[in-house]
């Protein structure tokens, strides 16, 4: 079924991330290797890059070795759906984790566009201060104001001789504050805290692992580098960092974005961001309602056709969640087309004893009477046939 011809499709601004599934096999080799995983798990991992369309539906996907980073595979997966599918110029929308100064060299060279999200905390302090400024913002409802600029940014490059050099580049930056924003930032900070408290009265009950967006918050933490568990240190007392607190605290409902449009408005590129959240909903899609992991297979092909075949699901759920018109969460229609079964009652007879009104709309889209309690073996084998044949 080619995609393209079947659907809408709004391909010159498309949707990248990343995430990492892990194997319950602890062998290593090319393909599953540790890495940094998502889940914080010491498994082999494989690395999934997904390209997404703005109406949530997967264009393309790659397979990467489980220790490469996230911003490696952003260029292989920028020729790769160029190559699928006949595009002109493309508007990439992704995370941080792919600011790396080669990805946008090439995306510039390509003559594509980026939209890109950008770490306030970790910016130089010119940065910060242009955020903390009120000065330009433009004040809007419910505590959101925003502002932005064209502004030089170095980006630092590889050289063909293996080198670094910098780079000067033009951006928009556009900054924008939600009330919103920061009482969750504040609400998702207080698990850390009530963490790090603890870290500090009983080391003994973590590791690196579990210590996880707690450790920050405590001074004089080390690790052991064999185990990873929390070391004692006689000569050193553990205190809570107020001013870590204090300088993260500053920053709470501020979100930056920079980008190649420079004559794009800062809403339409703040609407562009925004979708990005489909894609992240996707990976949460597959590792739960598809139980996409862990993942037991060992040989190559056995991998990669589980991922296509997880893949390929992906995509059946999302088409058939657009064309219900986005009525009904993914996990509400899975779990009824799961209960759609049927048992055998006599020789050639099937009785189907489950019925909702998310089956009645499945049905009415697909034509096919999931209300009908009673079918013969033909009748089912018809209605199979038929939905292969039919791809509206």
């Amino acid at each position: 079924m080619n995609r393209s011809s079947t659907l809408d499709r709004g391909s010159s601004l498309v949707y990248y991330d990343v995430t990492n599934y892990y194997f319950e096999i602890d062998k290593q080799d090319d393909m599953r290797r540790k890495g940094v995983s998502k889940e914080h798990r010491p498994d082999p991992i494989i690395q999934m890059g997904l390209f997404m369309d703005t109406d949530g539906i997967p264009l393309t996907y790659g397979l990467y070795p489980g220790n490469m980073l996230d911003k490696q595979t952003l260029i292989p997966m920028i020729r790769k759906v160029r190559k699928d599918y006949t595009l002109g110029r493309i508007i990439i929308v992704a995370d941080k984790g792919m600011m790396a100064g080669d990805n946008i060299r090439q995306i510039l060279l390509d003559k594509n566009g980026y939209v890109l999200s950008y770490t306030i905390r970790g910016a130089r302090s010119a940065f910060k201060d242009y955020v903390l400024e009120e000065d330009g913002y433009r004040i809007g409802s419910e505590g959101f104001k925003i502002k932005s600029r064209i502004y030089p940014r170095e980006i630092t490059v590889s050289t063909v001789k293996g080198t670094k050099k910098k780079v000067r580049i033009e951006e928009k930056q556009v900054v924008f504050y939600s009330e919103k924003y920061a009482e969750k930032a504040k609400a998702d900070r207080e698990a850390a805290i009530h963490k790090a408290e603890h870290l500090i009265s009983s080391q003994s009950a973590y590791n690196r692992s579990t210590s996880h967006g707690a450790a920050k918050y405590v001074k004089d933490l080390t690790y052991s580098t064999d185990s990873g568990e929390v070391l004692q240190d006689a000569k050193h007392i553990r205190f809570f960092d107020d001013d870590k607190l204090i300088e993260e605290e500053k920053y709470d409902g501020y979100y930056a974005i920079v980008t190649s449009e420079l004559d794009e408005k800062d809403e339409k590129i703040i609407e562009m961001y925004r979708g990005l959240w489909r894609i992240e909903e996707s990976f949460r899609i597959t590792k739960s309602d598809l139980e996409t992991r862990p993942v037991y297979l060992s040989s190559q092909d056995h991998i990669e056709a589980h991922f296509l075949t997880c893949f390929i699901s992906l995509v059946m759920v999302r088409i058939l969640e657009k064309r219900l018109g986005r009525k009904y969460s993914i996990t509400a229609i899975l779990e009824s087309l799961n209960k759609c079964s049927c048992s055998l009652l006599e020789q050639n007879m099937y009785l189907f004893d489950y019925y909702d009104e998310i089956l009645s709309d499945i049905g009415k889209e697909l034509e096919i009477d999931f209300g009908k309690k009673y079918r013969t073996v033909q009748e089912i084998k018809g209605i199979i046939g038929n939905s292969k044949k039919t791809v509206k």
